[in-house]
């Protein structure tokens, strides 16, 4: 640890003494106070310059040739703007070309957006990337994303898990508009519980997080911001149906009540409850599931406070286990699952002084999420009340300087319930962890940034723990961006709520007394390459992250193949990510893609012995290469996505020595997604496939015939359980 440290500290010490001067910075927006992404500026009569950012934000050296600077984006008259000495940010705003016919030419833009200006490393994946696939729901998202990987937990619920860095997306912190959700009891399906066509935009960002959101981001953190009133479309549209049953409605709506006050209504609905088989094993190879699912959200501006307020309800059926379509059981294996959700919550904020960037703002949210469950003749019930509150402060002393402060309170309520052999075991607990933090920012002339957090906080069940946490970013120049983070994570597992599809199988859950709160240290580097190419950019980048537990709960499914044992970590349990990724648009509306990320999991754990050995996490794939392209025609009417996962093999669970019923290892496999969207005034409509090639892994359930048996287990998931899927869809929308 102490190297990794050292190699920070190192980097900013370099970077105080360097000297440079003051660069250009500015804003780039559109007539509707819109910042324009992907903007093009250069200092006039030169080849010297960026593009501007997902905030439309660009930074550029000072030019001793030139004194005025070109911005121009496609459909928008190009803008000569003068510089002067004076050191003031720029506002550039772009006026739209008046075409004939009222045809306007687009630049296309861009769909996945690495922000320059942020010092964690963070992707923006924005509405027109979320278009490029299906994008039934968050968990189809990360398709066309080389960082995130989204798999089923098993081959009966349906459940989906990230895997980012490496790790489970238990050690993922999920947030919605910035406050934590999907937590303990909704951890496992959350991801299906936000519809595609609600989100505005997800962020990623990697390592260890901001101390304002809390303790948990371990691994990173995932933040979905929904369409919000003020800037949503007056109504909106979305309809989906594919061969395999599924059919789905979206549709939204906003209303301005007046310049002050907005409000929007957001519904979703799906279906899908055709039986598979593909296999012809008896059991299906995704669940039958309904949803409905509804939100409301209130905005109320005035000249120094803004308040949102949003209320939200979820209920949602889904049935596993053997299909009875085309097989004749006289008691089938069943696995049902109804959950019902409602969420509250609130934002309020005040501004107390703009020029210095003063405010304290206020996040409220509760949740009450009900889970009840029977996997074939074990019930399994858990109910779980969330509140969350955090109190924070902000102030910029100067240009250089600024501070954050704050308050958070989180509570936890779990009822929660199993019965395994005629014998009812609760595991009902509370948790309240109240907390404090502060965080400071030291900012050199946007070259180099230094965020330095600390939060101290108390928790009902396992004491007091404090979590440090520092982030350097340093610009050397403005086509090379240097970051390093390193910084503590803590998280309480929630054992069964997290791991309940381990009930599809016959194993046995052991569940050791007095589980450690988990508690990691994680490393990381990253550098950015934007380098220009042929009148493009070109951008490069690297990574590395390494994850040090130096506390956790290990799941253990190696040790008997007919349990599954959770205990405290007696080792080490780590984990290293390495990922080189490289965007270029070789021609006007044309953009690619390629991506490789080499992961190495490891963890030690207990043999029937008491004897610790070490080995890969099971379930991971050695490395993921991704290659995507997309392509949309100058007046956008047509778009064309290709997207290529390449999954390297990894490592099984411990198969039974005696009587092994699958192998000790999993193979690589590719996994091809294509759409085609043709694009109209004011609706769309795209067909596509999923699993072009009908990927499929062979015997996904163990034992199938046989599910009552003590060999059946429908856990060892690594690949696709479902085949190809076509499906068709149609989008309308009437802009504000």
């Amino acid at each position: 640890m102490s190297k990794q440290l050292y190699t920070i500290l190192l980097l900013f010490f370099i970077a105080v003494s360097a000297s440079a001067g003051k660069p250009v910075k500015g804003h780039v927006y559109d007539e509707q106070n819109e910042p324009v992404i992907g903007a093009n500026i250069y200092w006039e009569g030169t080849q010297f310059g960026t593009t501007s950012d997902a905030d439309g934000y660009f930074e550029l050296e000072k030019n001793d040739d030139s004194k005025n600077l070109v911005v121009s984006y496609i459909g928008y008259t190009t803008s000569v703007v003068p510089v002067t000495s004076d050191g003031k940010p720029l506002r550039v705003v772009l006026v739209g070309e008046v075409a004939l016919q009222e045809v306007v030419i687009s630049e296309r833009k861009m769909g996945t957006i690495a922000s320059r200006t942020s010092v964690l490393q963070t992707q923006k994946i924005t509405y027109d990337e979320i278009c490029r696939a299906a994008c039934c729901n968050l968990a189809e998202s990360f398709e066309t994303n080389p960082s995130v990987d989204v798999s089923y937990a098993d081959a009966a619920t349906g459940a989906r898990q990230i895997k980012l860095l490496g790790l489970a997306g238990t050690y993922v912190q999920m947030l919605t508009e910035n406050y934590p959700n999907f937590r303990g009891a909704a951890s496992l399906y959350g991801l299906d519980y936000v519809p595609g066509a609600w989100m505005e935009s997800i962020q990623v960002s990697k390592g260890t997080s901001s101390v304002k959101n809390g303790y948990e981001a371990l691994a990173g953190q995932i933040n979905v911001e929904f369409k919000k009133p003020p800037t949503a479309d007056i109504f909106s549209v979305n309809l989906f149906g594919s061969d395999a049953g599924r059919y789905e409605g979206n549709a939204d709506a906003s209303w301005h009540i007046n310049d002050k006050v907005s409000t929007g209504l957001l519904v979703h609905y799906s279906n899908d409850k055709m039986q598979h088989d593909g296999n012809d094993d008896g059991f299906l190879d995704t669940p039958l599931k309904e949803q409905v699912n509804l939100m409301n959200r209130w905005y109320h501006k005035l000249d120094h406070y803004v308040a949102q307020y949003g209320v939200r309800y979820l209920h949602e059926n889904r049935t596993g286990g053997q299909a009875t379509k085309h097989h004749d059981f006289a008691d089938p294996y069943r696995v049902r699952l109804q959950t019902n959700r409602a969420e509250l919550f609130t934002k309020q904020a005040y501004i107390i002084d703009k020029e210095k960037v003063e405010s304290v703002a206020l996040i409220l949210s509760g949740s009450y999420h009900e889970q009840k469950s029977m996997y074939d003749r074990i019930p399994y019930n858990v109910y779980q009340n969330n509140v969350y509150a955090s109190l924070l402060y902000e102030k910029e002393f100067s240009p250089a300087h600024s501070l954050s402060t704050g308050l958070s309170m989180n509570y936890d309520g779990f009822d929660e319930n199993l019965t395994q052999d005629g014998i009812r075991t609760p595991f009902d607990r509370t948790e309240i962890v109240p907390g404090a933090y502060a965080q400071y920012t030291y900012n050199l002339n946007d070259k180099l940034i230094v965020l330095a957090g600390l939060r101290a906080d108390y928790s009902s069940l396992y004491d007091f723990f404090v979590t440090p946490r520092l982030h350097v970013k340093y610009n050397p120049f403005d086509w090379f961006h240097v970051r390093a983070s390193a910084g503590k994570g803590f998280r309480t597992a929630n054992v069964l709520a997290e791991n309940n599809f381990l009930l599809s199988s016959s194993r046995k859950m052991n569940i050791a007394p007095d589980l450690d709160q988990e508690e990691a240290w994680n490393t990381g580097v990253n550098l950015s390459f934007y380098i220009p190419l042929f009148g493009k950019e070109l951008t490069l980048n690297g990574e590395w992250y390494y994850t040090d537990f130096r506390k956790q709960v290990v799941v253990d499914m190696d040790s008997d193949p007919h349990a599954v044992s959770f205990y405290n970590l007696d080792g080490r349990s780590y984990s290293n990510s390495f990922q080189v990724e490289a965007t270029y648009p070789f021609f006007r509306g044309f953009t690619l893609t390629a991506a490789y990320r080499y992961t190495d999991a490891k963890t030690d754990y207990r043999n029937a012995d008491g004897i610790t050995r070490r080995l890969k996490k099971p379930l991971v794939s050695d490395y993921k290469g991704l290659l995507t392209a997309s392509y949309q025609t100058p007046l956008k009417k047509w778009q064309f996505d290709l997207t290529g996962q390449f999954n390297g093999g990894g490592r099984m669970p411990a198969p039974d020595a005696v009587n092994p019923l699958w192998e000790p290892d999993f193979k690589a496999y590719t996994v091809v997604n294509a759409q085609i969207t043709k694009y109209f005034r004011r609706w769309s409509v795209y067909v596509g496939a999923e699993n072009l090639f009908d990927y499929k892994q062979p015997h996904p359930i163990i034992d199938a015939g046989n599910p009552r048996g003590d060999n059946f287990d429908g856990s060892m998931v690594w690949g696709p359980v479902h085949g190809r899927k076509i499906y068709a869809g149609l989008r309308f929308n009437i802009s504000r």
